[in-house]
């Protein structure tokens, strides 16, 4: 079936239907950022592929928001399409309900399906329509048209051993109702995906990158129920998970449990709970709503975890040191494209033990690609790599004792003076980031302008945060915490010991360059004083930094001395895990300047 097909079939089931506009999100039931095939409804009508999109269908308009990391992506994949691509001005800002307030009228009906939205979501589309009236309708009319849906994965669920999560799932619940008496919940709905897999130490593949499984769990102060489907649970892992207090309920039963209860104090997260499932619950019962107790508690890494991750990063380190190597030879045959760069990365790191995949799609970004934040090589678009410019690396492995994101920035001949000024600016604002000393509990948004001081100096900026927090052998992309120029009203949201998050500020120039660099770091005590607890960073990823591109005199002594301290530990770290060869070639990378 084809695009004018499936959208001519759309719009027949809205007429049937009685509704006059129909809201497709690219998300799933979880609010996920990466969704199963079954979920992709936003791809299928319209062939937008990117992370972030909305799609709006009446029956004489049909458009795409999307926000600028995907202009150009947006603009190929619509062509020969009837929908018109609809540029956000703001990353992440809705402005598609400015669009339906000036475009249904009194009383017309939007319809959607309501388990693709999160309650804050639905209670913010209500508020911005209230002057029209405008009627909200729950139906599935992709599922009514798409014949051919993939069925919903059927991989099986997995243990994530003890000796990496550090703690059992018995520790993890104990944990949670520990939080839920604290305020009074009786029973604490969970349908994050990474919540789920963290507190019962669970792993699955039924999406691209993050190690989750489709489920929802109730976490009760008498009872523990995952919901998931038995045939994708081995039988010897239905016993253990039934040794420790939990009992298996089908996927599809969580809204009726929901319906039954009463007079219940019900913890749950807006943000991420759907409407459907939240329109399932009695009135009788009071909500509790904030974010999830497990978003904050696997946020915080136990020493188990945190000593994996420094290991993990020398198994990474190691794999990105020998593709490194191959990439400066390779290079000069002028035979690699961004795809090829990016599948031989893969090669090397599936080399190293305990290896499960990509964290995400590697961002292989060669000139003016690199300026693409969130650009994905294809066949079509890829370029070739020549012996001159800048490329741009953004990359990760999920590993059964870590997740890892790193990005460099390489010269592939002689750079610019531009080019070597907007990279020392980078890499001073990393620096000075990685150096930063601030208050225990402080918020990302107060302690992320270290990074852009260096190159505010010279009136440029960057428009994506600095940093997010990242999971254990989880999403790469982890809350509450992050590095973002945001406020955020979250309690939990300041930085504690033992939370891993990335550095990467960066710079774009379109059609030229992009430059970022990036390393993971954990948030670890540095001193106590009169004034209160305080913290500071320590850096963990292990991979020589570019220092060809550094423009020295803009390097302060503090600065050169951080790097030169980092090059001595990627070589005392990596070094015994290398080859004379491989050796020979980090040594001259990590030599002091």
């Amino acid at each position: 079936m084809d695009r004018p097909t499936r959208l001519r079939n759309l719009r027949n089931a809205m007429t049937k239907a009685g509704v006059d506009a129909y809201f497709i999100p690219n998300t799933d039931p979880h609010q996920s950022e990466y969704i199963a095939d079954h979920f992709k409804s936003l791809e299928w009508i319209c062939g937008f592929t990117g992370s972030a999109g909305n799609v709006i269908v009446t029956q004489d308009f049909a458009g795409l928001w999307t926000d600028s990391r995907y202009f150009i992506q947006g603009e190929d994949q619509l062509k020969g399409s009837s929908f018109s691509l609809m540029k956000l001005s703001v990353p992440h800002a809705p402005e598609y309900f400015k669009w339906l307030g000036d475009h249904l009228r009194e009383g017309q009906v939007l319809g959607m399906d309501m388990r693709m939205f999160s309650v804050g979501l639905i209670r913010f589309l209500k508020e911005k329509l209230s002057a029209q009236k405008i009627e909200f309708k729950h139906v599935d009319l992709i599922g009514e048209t798409w014949t051919d849906q993939p069925t919903l994965p059927t991989d099986l669920v997995y243990a994530h051993d003890i000796k990496f999560a550090g703690k059992s799932r018995i520790d993890k619940i104990e944990a949670i109702r520990t939080e839920m008496k604290s305020v009074g919940a009786q029973v604490h709905l969970l349908t994050a995906l990474d919540d789920i897999a963290w507190t019962f130490n669970l792993r699955g593949s039924d999406v691209d990158y993050n190690p989750v499984f489709l489920s929802y769990a109730i976490v009760g102060l008498d009872e523990v129920i995952l919901f998931v489907d038995d045939s994708k649970v081995p039988n010897i892992l239905i016993g253990e998970l039934g040794a420790d207090g939990i009992r298996c309920q089908p996927y599809g039963s969580i809204a009726g449990y929901l319906s039954n209860l009463s007079s219940t104090c019900v913890w749950l997260s807006e943000s991420n709970v759907n409407q459907v499932l939240r329109d399932a619950l009695d009135s009788s019962n009071h909500i509790y709503s904030s974010s999830t107790a497990p978003n904050f508690l696997k946020a915080v890494k136990n020493e188990v975890e945190l000593n994996h991750v420094r290991k993990v990063m020398e198994k990474d380190g190691v794999a990105l040191v020998r593709f490194l190597m191959w990439l400066e030879e390779e290079v000069k045959t002028e035979s690699l494209d961004e795809v090829k760069v990016a599948e031989q990365l893969y090669t090397f790191r599936a080399k190293q033990e305990g290896f499960k995949g990509e964290s995400f799609s590697t961002i292989a970004g060669y000139k003016g690609h690199g300026a693409i934040v969130h650009y994905r090589a294809t066949a079509a678009t890829a370029y070739t790599l020549k012996e001159e410019g800048l490329f741009l690396l953004d990359s990760g492995g999920q590993y059964l004792d870590g997740t890892t994101d790193i990005t460099r920035t390489l010269p592939l001949g002689k750079p610019t003076d531009e080019e070597k000024r907007d990279y020392t600016l980078v890499l001073k604002g990393h620096i000075q980031l990685a150096m930063a000393v601030f208050p225990k509990g402080m918020k990302g948004y107060q302690i992320e302008s270290a990074a852009r001081m260096p190159m505010w100096k010279y009136g440029v900026n960057y428009g994506h945060g600095t940093g997010h927090g990242v999971g254990f052998f989880l999403n790469v992309h982890e809350g509450p915490q992050s590095l973002g120029a945001g406020r955020t009203n979250n309690p939990k949201a300041g930085f504690v010991e033992g939370m891993l998050t990335s550095n990467e500020p960066g710079i774009y120039r379109a059609n030229k360059h992009g430059i970022r660099i990036e390393n993971l770091v954990i948030a670890k005590a540095y001193q106590k004083t009169e004034y209160g607890e305080f913290l500071n960073f320590e850096t963990v990823t292990l991979c020589p930094i570019e220092t060809s591109l550094i423009e020295y005199p803009l390097m302060t002594k503090e600065e050169v001395q951080w790097l030169n301290s980092y090059h001595e530990k990627v070589w005392n770290k990596l070094s015994p895990h290398l080859n004379q060869a491989e050796k020979d070639w980090l040594k001259e990378k990590v030599k002091k300047i």
